[in-house]
């Protein structure tokens, strides 16, 4: 990732509003990242004859990013709705391949 200039540093809303598209960049590129993790956890599970939805994990990665979402300072509930899109997301995109739910 490209080294941010500190928020404090940017002197005029277009030089902030760069400093936000680097960082989203970088968030979807995370995200991506992640969906890496899924397509592996896909394969996993059908070795293991496992279902897409395993509830108390889905609850332990909320539980997990609230805690961190607070710790960050940021609104735990916010963390915990969009986490949840991506649980749902990425737990839709298991079960096509795996042919569950």
């Amino acid at each position: 990732m490209k080294n941010l200039i500190s928020p404090i540093d940017c002197a005029s809303m277009p030089e902030l509003r760069v400093e936000i598209d680097h960082l989203d960049r970088f968030l979807v590129a995370l995200l991506a990242k992640r969906a890496t993790y899924i397509d592996r956890a896909i394969e996993l599970k059908q070795i293991n004859g496992w279902p897409a939805r395993i509830p108390d994990r889905v609850e332990d990665v909320v539980a997990k990013v609230r805690e961190t979402a607070k710790a960050e300072g940021l609104d735990p509930d916010l963390i915990e709705r969009l986490w949840r899109e991506l649980i749902d997301w990425s737990i839709a995109r298991e079960a096509q391949v795996i042919g569950d739910e």
